[in-house]
C-alpha cells in the first residue's frame, strides 16, 4: 500500500518573473543571473516575515507561510525594494515579478511543496499585474485590518484546474503609508536556539491592567528591574529586556516565546495601581512542560515598591536555581531613590532612548540628566546619561563627538563611584575609552563588565565594540555573538549590525559585508555608516549600480546627512577609526562616484 504524505494548511506565495522568456531572448546569461538575484533577494525577505522560500526553480519561487498578514507584507516589501533596485540596474534587463497567495493544502516532502495551494497560488500570480499582488479571498479574510494595506476586488474567476470560481483582490499599499516591519516575536518556523548548561529565564513585560496609559512606564519598569536583578545571578542565564520587549501587548504563547529565545522558564505577570497601593501579579512558567511553577498575588503600599521587587526576585530564584548557595543570593545593596517618581521619570527615559532615533535619543539624555540633578545619587541615570551620548556621537552628531564622548566618560565615571558593582557605568566608559583611541583600558573594562554580570547584554556587546574600535575584528565579532545570544531581538539591531559590517569591511569580506549591511539597512532605524559600508562594498565587488544606489538610498533614509567628502576624510564610519577602515573605504566609494570635494 503507498504510504500516505502528511498534508497540512498553509499560506502559500507563488512569484515568477513576467516575461522571462524575452528577458532571456535578449542575453540569457544576464537574466538568469539577474533572475537569481532577485529571488535570492526576495527569499531574503520571506525569511525576516517568518516564511520559509522552499524553491527556486528558473523564473518562479515558492515560500510558505504560517500566516497571510506576513506574506501580504513580505510580497509589498520586495516589490517595493524591486522596484528601486531596477532603477539603479544598466540595460534593459530589469526582471520584474508578479507574486499570488493562496491559503491551502499542501504536501511538503523532499524539498518539495506540491498540492492544490502551490497550484492555487500560481493561478492568481498569472492574475496579478507586473510587479503587483493578488490574494484568494479565503487568505484575504485572515488578514487584519490592522494593516495598512487596499484591497480591489477582481471578482470572481474562473481559475484553470478548480471547479468552483475564487475570488480574488489586487493587494497594495494604502497611500503615504509605511510597509508593515517583520514581526521579529512570531517565527513559527525559527529555529529553537539550544538551551545554555545552567537555569535559563526570559522576563515578559507585565501587563497594565490600570487603564492609565501612563502606568505603561510602571508596569515596564517593574519587569525591567527584576531583569537587572535577575542578571546579576551568575549561575542564571538571563534574556535582556531588548528583547523580551518585543512581545509587549501581545497574546503569546510562552512555550514559543521560550523556543524562540532559547529559555527553559518565563515569567509574566500584571500590574494594576489606584492611588498608593499596587498589585502586582506574577506566575513562572516551566516551557518545557506547560506547568506553571509558583504564581502569586502581591498587594502593597506604593513606598514598598522596591522592596517587592527584591521579594519577587528572590522567589523566582529559589523556585528555578535552588543549587544557588545562599552567598550568591546576596543582592548587591539597592539604593534607595529620593521619590518613585525619579524611577518612574527613569523609565520614560529608557522608553526614549530604546526608540533609537536622532530625536528620541535627544529626549533621552535630556530626561536622564535631569533626574541626575534631581536625585544625585542615581547611578544607572548617570550610566545612561552617559551611554545616549555616546549613540548621538556615533551616529547623529559627528561635528560634537568629541565633546559628547568626553561628557559620556565623565558620566561613566560618577556612575561607576555611585555603584561600582553594576556592569553599566564599566560598559560606558569602556566605549568611551575606546572611542579616544584607549584600547587596552578600555578592554580591560568591558572584561570587568561582564565580570559583574555575565548575563548582560550591554557588557558583552562592550567587549564587541572595544575589541572592533581596537583592531581585533575576528575576536569583536566572537563577543558579538554572544551579546546576540543574551538578546536575540535587539532593539539596536540596526546599530550591530552596522557594526558588524564594518567589522567584516575591515578584513575585506565584502561579499559579507553586503548581507550584513542589507539587513542592517532594512532594520528600524538603520545607521548611516551601514550605507556607507554597504556601497563601499559592492564597488569592491564590481557592482557600481548597487553601490549607487545604496548611496542614493542614504540620502533618501537620512536627508539631513551630509555626504562623505572624500577629500577632507569626512566619512560616518560609526565608531571605526581613519586607520583600520578609512583607506579602503575611499577607495571604494572612488569607484562609485562619491565626490572629492
Amino acid at each position: 500500500m503507498e504510504e500516505r504524505q502528511p498534508r497540512k494548511l498553509a499560506v502559500i506565495l507563488h512569484a515568477d518573473v513576467v516575461g522571462s522568456t524575452a528577458l532571456v531572448q535578449r542575453n540569457e546569461s544576464v537574466a538568469h543571473e539577474r533572475m537569481q538575484d532577485a529571488f535570492r533577494r526576495f527569499s531574503t525577505t520571506i525569511e525576516s516575515y517568518g516564511g520559509i522560500a522552499h524553491e527556486i526553480r528558473g523564473d518562479a519561487l515558492v515560500a510558505e507561510f504560517a500566516r497571510a498578514s506576513d506574506a501580504v507584507s513580505a510580497a509589498l516589501a520586495f516589490q517595493f525594494a524591486n522596484e528601486d533596485h531596477n532603477k539603479g540596474v544598466t540595460g534593459d534587463i530589469r526582471p520584474e515579478i508578479r507574486i499570488g497567495i493562496s491559503l491551502g493544502e499542501v504536501v511538503i516532502a523532499d524539498g518539495t511543496i506540491t498540492g492544490a495551494g502551490v497550484v492555487l497560488a500560481q493561478r492568481l500570480e498569472q492574475l496579478a499585474e507586473s510587479g503587483g499582488v493578488c490574494i484568494q479571498g479565503a487568505a484575504y479574510e485572515t488578514v487584519p485590518q490592522r494593516l495598512p494595506v487596499k484591497y480591489e476586488s477582481l471578482g470572481e474567476q474562473e481559475v484553470k484546474g478548480f471547479q468552483e470560481p475564487v475570488r480574488v483582490y489586487r493587494v497594495g499599499l494604502e497611500d503615504g503609508q509605511a510597509i508593515p516591519a517583520p514581526d521579529p516575536a512570531v517565527r513559527p518556523d525559527m529555529p529553537a536556539l539550544d538551551l545554555p548548561d545552567k537555569p535559563s529565564v526570559a522576563v515578559l513585560p507585565f501587563d497594565n491592567l490600570s487603564g492609565d496609559p501612563e502606568q505603561e512606564y510602571f508596569a515596564d519598569g517593574m519587569a525591567e528591574d527584576i531583569i537587572a536583578a535577575l542578571s546579576r545571578f551568575r549561575l542564571l542565564f538571563v534574556i535582556a529586556r531588548n528583547s523580551t520587549f518585543i512581545y509587549k501587548g501581545r497574546a503569546v504563547d510562552v512555550r514559543q516565546v521560550a523556543r524562540e529565545l532559547g529559555v527553559r522558564y518565563v515569567l509574566e505577570g500584571s500590574i494594576r495601581k489606584g492611588g498608593n497601593r499596587i498589585r502586582v501579579t506574577a506566575q513562572l512558567i516551566d516551557a518545557l512542560t506547560g506547568n506553571h511553577i509558583w504564581a502569586e498575588r502581591y498587594d502593597r503600599q506604593l513606598e514598598d515598591l522596591f522592596a517587592l521587587q527584591d521579594e519577587i526576585t528572590e522567589t523566582l530564584v529559589g523556585a528555578i536555581a535552588p543549587e544557588i548557595d545562599q552567598a550568591e543570593r546576596q543582592r548587591a545593596e539597592r539604593h534607595t531613590l529620593d521619590s518613585v517618581n525619579s524611577w518612574l521619570m527613569f523609565q520614560k527615559g529608557l522608553s526614549a532612548y530604546y526608540e533609537t532615533t536622532e530625536q528620541s535619543l535627544k529626549v533621552a539624555v535630556k530626561i536622564f540628566d535631569d533626574i541626575c540633578r534631581r536625585d544625585t545619587r542615581f547611578a544607572q541615570a548617570h550610566a545612561m546619561a552617559g551611554d545616549t551620548r555616546l549613540r548621538q556621537a556615533m551616529h547623529f552628531e559627528l561635528e560634537r563627538a568629541r565633546e559628547l564622548v568626553d561628557e559620556a566618560r565623565e558620566c561613566a565615571r560618577k556612575a561607576k563611584e555611585l555603584d561600582n558593582r553594576d556592569a553599566l557605568g564599566f560598559c560606558v566608559e569602556a566605549r568611551a575609552l575606546s572611542m579616544h583611541g584607549d584600547h587596552e583600558p578600555a578592554i580591560r573594562l568591558a572584561e570587568q563588565g561582564i565580570a559583574l554580570n555575565p548575563n548582560s547584554w550591554m557588557a558583552h556587546h562592550s567587549l564587541g565594540f572595544v575589541l572592533i574600535v581596537g583592531g581585533r575584528f575576528e575576536a569583536g565579532l566572537e563577543a558579538l555573538d554572544n551579546a546576540q545570544r543574551f538578546s536575540p531581538h535587539s532593539a539596536f539591531s540596526a546599530g550591530i549590525l552596522g557594526m558588524r559590517a564594518g567589522a567584516l569591511f575591515a578584513l575585506r569580506r565584502f561579499d559579507e559585508v553586503t548581507l550584513v549591511a542589507e539587513l542592517g539597512i532594512d532594520a528600524a532605524h538603520p545607521r548611516p555608516s551601514t550605507f556607507i559600508y554597504l556601497a563601499a562594498a559592492h564597488a569592491h565587488l564590481g557592482h557600481i549600480d548597487q553601490a549607487r544606489t545604496a548611496l542614493k538610498k542614504l540620502n533618501e533614509r537620512h536627508p539631513n546627512y551630509s555626504k562623505p567628502d572624500l577629500s577632507q576624510k569626512r566619512i560616518n564610519m560609526g565608531a571605526l577609526s581613519w586607520e583600520t577602515v578609512g583607506e579602503t573605504l575611499v577607495e571604494g566609494l572612488r569607484l562609485c562616484g562619491a565626490r572629492e570635494d
